[in-house]
């Protein structure tokens, strides 16, 4: 599984120590920095997404970000604004910057972790898009057919189903939030309940035996395929 790089600055010494702990335990590598001229410093090719605070020092995120959108070896790199500044001109002043998302303080912890897990989904390429099969042991999708298999027979899912499955085989041990299977599956429906995806990963856990067991639920977080 891919693991992506995020760069967290902010002039808050205690915070970066937070986001830093909390998202190295979604899976991320995580490096901090104190301040946008210490982040300049930095090989910033290197990030995935960048974490940044509006109000730093001499100079704010605003103004980082700016300088980050003119580089045409940067300017690719998604970026979501920390702010105690929530007005409406603040979040246009981001946007128009060519920030990706702008989450206002105070904030939960679980909330940067979906925000930055939904942004880092729309801008990354998917992996298993070039893959003609997601296999596990004898459990085995054919992404290009639409099939699934287990000792090479046949196992029938819905369209549902299999999607959900391709989802979770796709990036092992990874959690996704119930909202992020609604937007990747249920893409083209208005309105799901939750408890939809409740029963799509029941039935799916039956039709595919013992490896139902892989499809493990972190409690008030979502759904991961854990072997």
């Amino acid at each position: 599984m891919t693991q992506y790089r995020i760069l967290v600055t902010d002039d808050e010494e205690d915070l970066c120590e937070i986001l830093k702990f909390n998202l190295e335990t979604e899976g991320y590598i995580v490096d901090t920095a104190s301040s946008a001229e210490e982040a300049l410093t930095l090989n910033l090719q290197q990030y995935n997404l960048l974490l940044l605070d509006v109000m730093m020092g001499e100079m704010s995120g605003f103004k980082l970000a700016s300088i980050i959108k003119k580089d045409e070896q940067l300017r690719h790199i998604p970026i979501i604004f920390l702010t105690a500044r929530d007005s409406e001109n603040d979040k246009i002043t981001g946007f128009n910057l060519g920030g990706d998302d702008y989450i206002s303080k105070p904030f939960s912890i679980r909330e940067v972790q979906a925000r930055v897990k939904a942004l880092l989904r729309r801008t990354m390429p998917i992996e298993d898009d070039k893959k003609e099969e997601l296999q596990h042991e004898s459990l085995r999708i054919d992404l290009r057919r639409k099939k699934c298999y287990i000792d090479n027979n046949e196992i029938a899912l819905t369209k549902k189903e299999f999607e959900i499955l391709r989802m979770l085989l796709s990036h092992p041990r990874q959690v996704f939030s119930r909202e992020e299977i609604l937007s990747q599956v249920w893409s083209d429906e208005v309105y799901v309940l939750d408890r939809t995806i409740d029963v799509n990963i029941t039935r799916l856990r039956k039709k595919i035996g013992i490896y139902g067991k892989c499809i493990v639920t972190r409690v008030g977080y979502g759904y991961c395929f854990d072997a």
